[in-house]
């Protein structure tokens, strides 16, 4: 099994990466920035662990429900990590890391037995699964411990053993959780390596990684998939989402403004599934408008340690400047901005609660993804027309309905071009369920037993009745 590339240079050593708090736009910290020659020996170590950790899904079950606890006794030094580097507020930090062992528990307890087919001929067939070997995952910033859990919980409970890459801006607390973790797990079951790149894209293209799992950009995820693509490697891509919701004409506003609002400014907007267009009948258009920029207005903004902040800062420099640059478009292409639409006068990468009216629907804050806490509200004339560009853009991540007549409202729901689609609700996920998007929104599936299986390779066993 080929393990490395020979003629690669070694990387500089004792290189640090700066860790930006972004409620102060100031380094706090320092994490190795590693190099990509370090690549080789984690792959062989993990090679050299799968071995091992394939081979008693027993003993992986108590691993990974052993590891599970260990997250949760470490959430008092994991959650202000988290919510220093990423700044979102500590109860949502919090949240973050039992949804993690949580997952690991999920995972802990699926096991796939032998599956029989019955064909109609004399010989006993049956279906087994084997893990994949070493797998490699890479993660963003907006939810650094659940997106990488997502990726290592179904990977380590099929049997195969991970590198965990997760982004520059947010590399501490993964750090952490990865040291955590391992402390439960035989070693060299779980690595985390840090850096910038070309060090994700040599983890991806390695020959001897089997399944590549990624969440990020577009641009950044058809890369992935071409490094991975020599050595035959399995991809999962998820790439973002741009996801609309249709409001119908029987929809109290008022019951469901709060609903809305939150499904589209948690976390600042940076959320993959979060509400990042609204379509609303023109008739009840300025009243859904009025509800939502109330609550954009009263949104407390501030820094995630302060107990007092619902929302905190834009994760980054770079996306902060991306959220100016759209919202400047749009208003450049006659929208208003009805609550916020500017940086807010502080220290760090804030921007206020932004609502906006009179987009046009070609405006980049609409056709692309903003990832921000920017909510353009556009108005229909006929639902055909709402549904139709709902579906107008190049994603298909999530969608949603919202209505007082559910089967009216579900009707809607399965016309949309997407992966998850709601009603009443948006981005609220149970961990028994596939995720998956559609068109530029991704490849592969993860979630449930579909995660688990995306992890395994079936195997084939024929034996005859007789001999």
């Amino acid at each position: 099994m080929p393990t490395s590339r020979p003629g690669r240079a070694p990387g500089a050593r004792g290189e640090r990466l700066a860790v930006i708090d972004p409620s102060t736009g100031e380094a706090f910290d320092e994490a190795p920035d590693q190099q990509p020659d370090i690549v080789d020996a984690a792959v062989d170590r993990a090679h050299k662990a799968w071995r091992d950790w394939r081979s008693d899904a027993t003993v992986r079950s108590g691993a990974l429900h052993a590891a599970a606890d260990a997250v949760e006794a470490a959430g008092a030094e994991l959650a202000p990590l988290l919510t220093r580097e990423q700044g979102k507020p500590l109860a949502e930090s919090y949240a973050e890391i039992d949804r993690t062992a949580a997952r690991l528990r999920y995972f802990a307890e699926l096991h796939p037995g032998p599956q029989p087919v019955a064909d109609g001929r004399p010989v006993r067939s049956e279906i087994r699964w084997r893990p994949l070997g070493p797998v490699a995952a890479i993660v963003p910033w907006n939810f650094p411990l659940q997106l990488a859990s997502a990726k290592f919980a179904p990977a380590l409970a099929a049997g195969n053993t991970m590198i965990l890459k997760p982004s520059p801006y947010t590399p501490l607390a993964t750090r952490l959780l990865g040291s955590v973790i391992a402390a439960a797990l035989p070693a060299d079951v779980l690595t985390v390596v840090t850096g910038r790149e070309p060090l994700g894209a040599c983890l991806a293209s390695h020959p001897g990684i089997r399944h590549v799992t990624f969440t990020g950009s577009v641009p950044t995820g058809r890369a992935v998939a071409a490094g991975a693509a020599p050595s035959l490697a399995r991809v999962t891509l998820e790439l973002g989402g741009n996801d609309a919701a249709v409001l119908l004409e029987d929809v109290d506003v008022e019951r469901i403004a709060d609903r809305l609002f939150w499904a589209a400014f948690r976390n600042c907007g940076q959320v993959c599934m979060a509400v990042k267009r609204v379509y609303a009948p023109a008739r009840i258009h300025s009243q859904v408008v009025e509800a939502l920029a109330q609550r954009a207005k009263a949104a407390v903004v501030g820094p995630g340690l302060d107990p007092d902040s619902q929302l905190g800062p834009v994760n980054n420099a770079p996306q902060l400047a991306r959220v100016e640059r759209y919202t400047a478009q749009a208003r450049a292409d006659g929208a208003r901005a009805v609550a916020g639409g500017h940086r807010l006068d502080r220290p760090g990468y804030f921007f206020a609660p932004t609502i906006l009216t009179d987009v046009p629907p070609h405006s980049p804050v609409v056709t692309e993804e903003q990832f921000g806490p920017v909510l353009p509200v556009l108005p229909y004339t006929s639902l055909d027309e709402a549904v139709e560009a709902a579906n107008g853009t190049g994603f298909g991540l999530g969608g949603s309905v919202w209505g007082t007549d559910l089967d009216r409202a579900e009707a809607v729901a399965g016309r949309l071009e997407c992966g998850t689609a709601w009603i009443n609700h948006h981005a609220e996920l149970s961990l028994a369920q596939p995720f998956a998007g559609t068109k530029e929104s991704g490849v592969g599936v993860a979630g449930g037993p579909w995660g688990l299986f995306g992890n395994l390779s079936p195997f084939v066993l024929h034996r005859p009745e007789e001999t």
